[in-house]
């Protein structure tokens, strides 16, 4: 179990949701912070929430498909704090939305922030690391979709398993050099993440959820950002490959894996259920 006071922590999307509640998670073991993100000044909510709670922290405001994004993140953490210990690439969003219906633009832009910047800036950290001689740890948050898509959420999913595959080459890649590397593997996370993508997807107020829960989710499956920071937490501690805040949710995708037609059952009656508020949604263009 390693001590956390005092490393140096990268985040981005940590604005809210799993982000934000990490990096409070993090500044309560003793950590120092780098934060990212879009909006500033919920940025500098957290950041306060931070420094309550006696972490130092550094903020970088941004998208992190911005040119030099990744690099001013891991600079910042080097100017202030003489370089990152670990690397939470957490930035990402969905929308539900089926494939046909779903333009170019939009399957790029996705995979361009869920994918392309997320091992972009766990590429740039590395390089740091070797060059410098010190080892480091990368985590991706990934989903559980990562392991079995949810109907009219394919391309979400394609870039968490992507992501996913990535890392888990990645880390024996690395491990001879010093540097782990894991993927978070949330279930269905209280956040407005989900709010987001029902706008995104065309939904009306609470068509698909309320309360950052969308309906297909089984009350059961639904956890606090709280609960996925503090698995994070552990994972750092005590690092391992996938870092998976449910057993019931883990043990479901292994038995998808072994029984694909289990899979087409469930998935079938997701699809099912689903379809009317995208009937809606077409209706109203």
């Amino acid at each position: 179990m390693r001590d956390l006071t005092g490393r140096v922590v990268v985040i981005t999307g940590a604005s809210s949701g799993i982000g934000a509640a990490t990096a409070v998670a993090c500044a309560e073991q003793g950590m120092k912070l780098v934060l990212g993100a879009r909006r500033r000044d919920r940025l500098e909510e957290v950041a306060a929430m931070v420094r309550a709670r006696g972490g130092g922290v550094e903020l970088l405001v941004g998208d992190v498909t911005d040119p030099g994004n990744a690099a001013g993140l891991l600079d910042l953490a080097e100017d202030a704090h003489g370089g990152a210990d670990f690397v939470f690439s957490n930035a990402g969003y969905s929308f539900e939305r089926p494939f046909t219906e779903t333009s170019e633009e939009d399957l790029r832009a996705m995979f361009e922030v869920n994918f392309f910047a997320s091992v972009e800036l766990c590429r740039l950290a590395a390089r740091r690391w070797l060059e410098g001689g010190r080892g480091g740890h990368l985590i991706l948050c990934s989903s559980c979709v990562s392991k079995f898509p949810l109907p009219y959420q394919g391309i979400y999913a394609a870039t968490k398993a992507a992501q996913a595959m990535v890392a888990r080459s990645l880390r024996h890649e690395l491990a001879p050099r010093g540097i782990r590397v894991s993927t978070v593997h949330p279930i269905t996370t209280r956040t407005e993440f989900f709010d987001r993508s029902a706008e995104r997807s065309g939904f009306s107020e609470g068509e698909a959820g309320r309360n950052g829960v969308p309906d297909h989710a089984p009350r059961l499956f639904v956890q606090s950002p709280e609960r996925v920071a503090r698995a994070v937490i552990g994972g750092m501690r005590s690092p391992r490959s996938e870092i998976w805040t449910s057993w019931t949710v883990r043990f479901s995708a292994a038995l998808f894996t072994l029984f694909p037609a289990l899979q087409d059952l469930v998935m079938g009656r997701q699809a099912a259920s689903a379809h009317p508020r995208h009937d809606r949604a077409d209706d109203r263009g």
